[in-house]
């Protein structure tokens, strides 16, 4: 083992700098190169190489997205492109390439591992959380402080206005940073893809005027999953505020949650998880994802991580139906429906 690759890829996230840091640093510590590919897929095809050395990796812990550059590449699922980028690798003698992104990301890493003969490894690195075989990605947690603290300060003037607002928050399919937000952010309500069925206009509107009814002094807010109302969280709020005739405010987050510097959670986890893929590389490993499950290093194969949706935890979501059980209660104590 002479050379390894590593490359970003798709959604950035809070801790990738943290994970490229470790791969680095480890790989250092067994004489083993690191070259960078900025902008993903598209930077080794493209041959967008970087040379990484421990002496760069001093100071990137701690910032936010990815100094090697990230990119959508549709382009790769073409076989042509694929090929092409397995001839830049065989051109840098590279044994091996770490991938860090999602699902995507790891689709792509499989299409390539049937164009090329080196060992490919993936890292969960996205804010979704949504990879199956792994409990926790890297920039999750990160995703979660952003969406609770931004939560609590809305929260703030909508308490003093006594006003209905509509926090969107991002996760494309996956409701996993909309309810950890909720239940940090002690929201009102949740709109999350998975709940099934989905609760119809008219029973938020309903949940709207009791508690009104109930504390007409008092703010209320609800956390809604991107993409999931359709004409977005800004129709929402224009059906219920007609509905209810209370202003409902809409509030989407967008793209702060994917910035800002990592927590110490994702940084932690994200060198963790770099550290065992270089090791899983030394072992002759392939084809597969890093993740942690119950706090262990778990290998996973890469295809499995996306061939089945990943669950939201079930005793979460009881826990915040239950909490909003008890924020639609009256001043009597009789709850609503």
């Amino acid at each position: 083992m002479k050379k390894i690759a590593v490359i970003t890829s798709g959604g950035d996230a809070p801790g990738m700098n943290a994970c490229i840091r470790a791969i680095v640093n480890t790989a250092w510590q067994h004489d083993i190169e690191v070259i960078g590919f900025r902008h993903g897929f598209r930077g080794i095809a493209e041959n967008l190489a970087q040379p990484l050395h421990p002496d760069d990796m001093r100071l990137v812990s701690q910032r936010g997205g990815t100094f090697l550059k990230s990119s959508r590449f549709p382009e790769f699922r073409e076989v042509a492109v694929a090929q092409q980028a397995a001839g830049v690798l065989n051109e840098h003698d590279i044994s091996a390439l770490i991938v860090i992104g999602g699902d995507g990301s790891f689709r792509g890493a499989v299409h390539l591992q049937n164009h090329w003969h080196g060992q490919v490894i993936g890292i969960p690195g996205t804010i979704d959380n949504d990879l199956a075989g792994t409990d926790v990605t890297i920039g999750f947690a990160t995703a979660v402080d952003t969406a609770m603290d931004a939560i609590d300060k809305v929260r703030e003037t909508a308490e003093a206005m006594a006003r209905v607002f509509l926090i969107e928050v991002m996760g494309r399919h996956a409701g996993f940073i909309g309810l950890h937000a909720a239940i940090a952010g002690a929201a009102e309500g949740m709109l999350l893809p998975e709940l099934e069925p989905q609760p119809k206009l008219a029973d938020i509107a309903d949940n709207i005027l009791r508690a009104r009814a109930a504390f007409p002094d008092s703010s209320y807010i609800v956390v809604v999953a991107e993409n999931l109302w359709p004409g977005g969280v800004h129709e929402l709020g224009n059906n219920l505020s007609k509905a209810t005739g209370v202003t409902c405010h809409p509030c989407p987050l967008g793209h702060i949650q994917r910035g800002g510097r990592p927590n110490a959670q994702d940084r932690i986890l994200a060198m963790q998880l770099g550290a065992a893929a270089v090791s899983a590389i030394m072992e002759g490993k392939r084809t597969i994802m890093i993740g942690l499950e119950q706090e262990h290093v778990v290998e996973v194969p890469l295809a499995a991580t996306f061939a089945r949706d990943k669950p939201l935890d079930p005793r979460l979501v009881e826990l915040q139906h239950g909490l909003q059980g008890v924020n639609f209660a009256s001043k009597n104590g009789a709850k609503t429906a």
